[in-house]
C-alpha cells in the first residue's frame, strides 16, 4: 500500500508499506480522505515533539471497511466509515466510559508512531471505534468529523448554554468547526476574532460575526456585534495574546477554554481569573460520545461544511502541501489529502 512517512522532521515521502491484516475485533479500513491537522504540520517541522521520523501519521480521515476480523458484527465490507482515534485499552473501556480521553493508557491513532496511521492507504482499528456513515454523505466529509468533534468537546467543556454570547479566538480549523459546535449548541450570537481576511470571510459564511483581531479595539468591536460581554470565550489558538483576549472579552464570572495549543507554556493576568472569578478549563480530544455526535451533526448539516474544505490533493502531492503549510501558506480552510485519487 502506500503511505506519506515522515522519513525525517521536515521532509515527506510516498513509499511502499506492507498492510496490516485486521485482528479479532478489528476493522481495516480503505481510507479514501484524511485532513491535514495542525498538530501533523506542526509534528512535521518538529515544533510539537509529538511526531517522530519513521511515522506515518493521518487521524482526521474517512472511507470505506475492506476487510473485518473475526468477531466484527458492527459494520461490514464496503461500509463507509470513519474512525474516532482515540483507542482505549480494553481494560480501561468501562472505567473510562464518556471520558475516554482521560484514560492514562490510551493511543492516539495519528500521534502513536508505532501506529500505521490514515495518511496510509489501509489503516486497522478497533471495531469499537469505527462509526458508520451514510452511503448519501461525500466521502470527503467525513474527515471532517474529528475537527468537529474536538470543537464540540470544547464546547461542552466550557459549558455553553443556549443563548450564550461566545467569542471564538481564532479562525482556523479548530475555530471553524467551533462556529459550528456552537450552533449545534444552540449558542446566541457567535463572533470569531481572527487576522487573516480569509478566514473571516470563511467563519461569516459558516453564520458567525467576524473582527479582525489586528485592529486596535478588537476585544471592544467584538462585544458591540454580540450585544454585550461574552459569556463563554473559546482559545482555539493557544498563545499568550490571544488568552489574553479570551479573559479581556468575558464577563465577570465567564468561562473561557483553552483548546489552542500555540504554545507549551503562557503567562496570563491572575486576577482577571481570581478577583473577576473567570473560569478557565482546558480541553483536549473528545469522548466518544462527542465523536458519535459531531458525526451524526455532519450527515444532517448539509452543503454548509464543505467551506471548511479549501483544498482536496492526491497522496502525490502531499509533501508539497505539508511544505506550504509549514511556510505559513495562505490556505483558508482545511487541505485533504485524497488517498482514492
Amino acid at each position: 500500500m502506500r503511505a506519506l512517512v515522515l522519513d525525517r522532521i521536515g521532509h515527506l515521502e510516498v513509499a511502499e508499506l506492507t498492510a496490516t491484516e485486521p485482528g479479532p475485533g478489528e476493522v481495516q479500513i480503505r481510507i479514501a480522505a484524511t485532513g491535514i491537522c495542525g498538530s501533523d504540520v506542526h509534528g512535521y517541522t518538529g515544533e510539537n515533539g509529538r511526531r517522530h521520523p519513521g511515522q506515518v501519521m493521518g487521524h482526521e480521515s474517512s472511507g470505506v471497511v475492506s476487510a473485518v476480523g473475526a468477531g466484527v458484527a458492527e459494520v461490514a465490507v464496503g461500509d463507509p466509515v470513519t474512525f474516532n482515534p482515540v483507542v482505549v485499552p480494553d481494560d480501561d473501556v468501562t472505567e473510562f466510559a464518556g471520558r475516554e480521553q482521560m484514560s492514562p493508557r490510551k493511543r492516539v491513532v495519528g500521534v502513536d508512531p508505532s501506529w500505521v496511521s490514515s495518511f496510509a492507504e489501509l489503516v486497522v482499528v478497533p471495531a469499537r471505534n469505527v462509526v458508520p456513515l451514510s452511503r448519501d454523505l461525500p466521502i470527503e466529509r467525513g474527515a471532517l468529523i474529528e475537527p468537529l468533534a474536538v470543537a464540540v468537546h470544547a464546547v461542552r467543556r466550557a459549558g455553553v448554554q443556549r443563548g450564550h454570547r461566545v467569542l471564538v479566538v481564532g479562525g482556523g480549523p479548530i475555530g471553524q468547526s467551533a462556529v459550528l459546535a456552537l450552533r449545534m449548541a444552540g449558542a446566541g450570537a457567535i463572533v470569531v476574532s481572527e487576522v487573516d481576511r480569509a478566514r473571516r470571510e470563511l467563519v461569516a459564511r459558516l453564520g458567525a460575526d467576524t473582527v479582525d483581531a489586528s485592529a486596535a479595539g478588537a476585544v471592544e468591536e467584538a462585544q458591540r456585534l454580540a450585544g454585550g460581554q461574552f459569556d463563554v470565550a473559546i482559545d482555539a489558538v493557544g498563545i499568550e495574546p490571544t488568552i489574553a483576549a479570551a479573559l479581556r472579552a468575558t464577563a465577570i464570572g465567564g468561562t473561557v477554554c483553552l483548546v489552542g495549543m500555540g504554545a507549551p507554556r503562557l503567562v496570563l493576568d491572575a486576577f482577571l481569573v481570581s478577583t473577576e472569578e473567570r473560569t478557565v478549563v482546558g480541553s483536549f480530544t473528545y469522548s466518544a460520545a462527542d465523536f458519535r455526535d459531531a458525526a451524526e451533526w455532519i450527515a444532517r448539516a448539509g452543503d454548509s461544511v464543505d467551506a471548511l474544505i479549501t483544498e482536496q490533493v492526491p497522496l502525490a502531492d502531499a509533501p508539497d502541501a505539508f511544505e506550504r503549510l509549514a511556510r505559513g501558506g495562505a490556505v483558508a480552510g482545511k487541505i485533504i489529502v485524497r488517498l482514492d485519487a
